[in-house]
């Protein structure tokens, strides 16, 4: 390119080797697709341990009753919606599962909404992240354009959708963690690559071949450059070209390079790759399969740091997005939705009946409270309450009255 008034040109070349690259001064920046990201072992690992646990629990819409408690709506049809059949064609299984994956990958998970003639939502019909544009209206609303499979396109309002975010900047749409941790997903991604590139050529170290005299550069024909370069490729390169026999004439030599993986740290910087994929989903390095320093007792309070520190967040992010939603500003008054963690957290056998014991002896818990949470029927006589003897109402059974009134 000419630049006037100077009479200097600049010249550019164009390469795809990072460390030619650096050697001529550019600088290496990130950029990670989400579907090849999303793809990774540990990022895979990562989404499924967030998206399964959170498409398993129970999400149920909940009644406030008169004495401060809730019971489950099994009587409103969105019920069923959370609980068994989102759609026609979708289990509730999948149908969450879907929204949850979208959010961790994309940002952003969509829903359009059906509801009856009562105003009430009878099935969520989930929606291809990339298919859906968001903007907002002069009023401050939103308004989703869906590009359908036909090829046509259709319109809905903000109340027709449900829209999980992930960390917004804008109040419009979420940003996808894969995009917000670019650099992190590159570098494992440029990782992997490197991986199957040596895994190609049966991780043999690359080499030079040296030939005694200069050979032919015009051309492609026989005994040129790209002559000995395309023959050479043909013949030993390849994982299925391992065990070929390598003769060379002429007085040619083949020198290998002695920089490998052990050398560079190549496996250790991996690792550190892997672990910060962990960071990224807030996922604990056990739960991704990273089991190099677990033991017996951290991994199960790694499976608890699970359950609080990620799915907790996430299973809030998403009950109040569908809350407004979901349910109008009168029927929140009565109805709420919430899911039901405790099935995670739930401790083997013997700590759970030590639980319950306390429960039961302290006299907050009765049998059949007790039996419903291990999915056992009730019994006869099981809604009655204990209490220890050595306890009672303060000031109940206190007789000091009666002695000062003798004395």
């Amino acid at each position: 390119m000419n630049w006037w008034p100077f009479k200097k040109q600049e010249q550019r070349i164009a390469t795809s080797d990072p460390f030619l690259g650096e050697f001529l001064g550019s600088r290496w920046q990130a950029r990670a697709d989400i579907e090849k990201a999303s793809g990774h072992a540990v990022a895979q690992a990562c989404m499924a341990a967030i998206t399964g646990p959170l498409a398993q629990v129970p999400l149920k819409l909940y009644r406030h009753t008169d004495d401060g408690g809730r019971e489950p709506a099994t009587d409103h049809p969105l019920y069923e919606v959370l609980q068994t059949q989102a759609s026609p064609t979708l289990t509730t299984f999948e149908a969450r599962e879907w929204l949850v994956a979208s959010v961790l990958m994309y940002g952003n998970g969509f829903a359009r909404i059906e509801r009856n003639g009562r105003g009430q939502v009878v099935a969520l019909h989930p929606l291809i992240s990339g298919t859906v544009t968001v903007e907002r209206l002069t009023n401050g609303r939103l308004r989703y354009k869906h590009a359908k499979q036909d090829g046509g396109t259709e319109t809905f309002l903000q109340d027709e959708v449900l829209h999980l975010r992930y960390r917004t900047a804008d109040g419009v749409l979420g940003m996808s963690p894969i995009q917000i941790a670019a650099a992190t997903f590159g570098l494992a991604l440029s990782q992997q690559d490197t991986a199957g590139a040596a895994a190609e050529n049966s991780f043999r170290p690359a080499g030079a071949l040296v030939f005694p005299e200069k050979l032919s550069t015009k051309g492609t024909g026989a005994g040129s450059t790209d002559d000995v370069i395309t023959k050479f490729k043909e013949r030993f390169v390849g994982s299925l070209k391992a065990n070929e026999v390598m003769v060379l004439d002429g007085g040619a030599k083949f020198e290998t390079f002695s920089f490998n993986s052990k050398d560079s740290e190549f496996l250790e910087s991996r690792k550190l790759s892997n672990m910060d994929i962990c960071r990224v989903f807030l996922v604990p390095p056990s739960v991704a399969g990273i089991t190099d320093n677990s033991t017996y007792s951290n991994v199960g309070e790694e499976s608890r740091a699970l359950v609080t520190r990620c799915l907790a967040p996430m299973a809030k992010r998403i009950e109040q997005a569908m809350n407004v939603a979901l349910l109008t500003p009168e029927s929140r008054k009565t109805f709420f939705i919430e899911h039901d963690l405790n099935g995670l957290t739930r401790g083997d056998l013997a700590q759970r009946y030590g639980a319950y014991a306390i429960g039961r002896n302290g006299g907050w818990l009765n049998v059949n409270e007790i039996r419903k949470m291990e999915n056992m029927s009730k019994v006869a006589d099981g809604d009655t309450y204990a209490q220890p003897l050595n306890m009672g109402i303060v000031g109940a059974n206190d007789n000091r009255n009666k002695v000062e009134d003798a004395a």
